[in-house]
């Protein structure tokens, strides 16, 4: 009898730079530096995420996580996740939508998303992310994450990626 084994891997990275930039890219080319960068491991999936995804497989009609859909979302609240939540649960919180050529799929049975957030946004303490398919809390979100990634403030740039990763 074959066992079932999945795995899911997830890894966030946050790049924080001085100075105002559009994307990951403008700032490289701007031959920016991070002046810190942050990898976080792991994240919970939620319920109405696994939800909208099953309903993509299997040909139903739900809003893709596309580059014209998803966006990346932050919040302050440190409340522990769940899966029944659905979204940020902070006081403060922002949605960015993709950067150019995001998301990456359909390779190395992975996902990657990818969000800039610039000098005059998202300016307050980090705790939780998300990845959701519109710009709202009325958005469905697949994941979230709660962990203290410091406080952003203006005049810096700080740069998203979240990978996922199934095997």
């Amino acid at each position: 009898m074959v066992e079932d084994k999945g795995k899911m891997k997830t890894e966030w990275t946050i790049l924080k730079f001085n100075g105002d930039y559009k994307s990951l890219e403008d700032a490289l080319k701007k031959k920016a530096e991070p002046y810190e960068v942050i990898k976080i491991d792991g994240n919970l999936l939620l319920n109405e995420g696994i939800n909208t995804l099953w309903t993509l497989v299997c040909g139903g009609s739900a809003t893709n996580f596309s580059n014209g859909n998803a966006y990346i979302g932050v919040g302050d609240s440190n409340a522990a996740e769940s899966a029944t939540q659905t979204g940020l649960q902070g006081t403060n919180k922002a949605y960015k939508g993709m950067d150019s050529g995001y998301p990456t799929y359909g390779s190395a049975q992975k996902a990657t998303w990818q969000a800039t957030f610039g000098s005059d946004e998202a300016n307050f303490t980090w705790n939780e992310i998300t990845v959701a398919n519109g710009n709202s809390d009325s958005a469905m979100n697949l994941n979230r994450k709660v962990q203290s990634m410091g406080t952003k403030a203006s005049g810096t740039t700080w740069v998203v990626q979240v990978s996922i990763t199934l095997s």
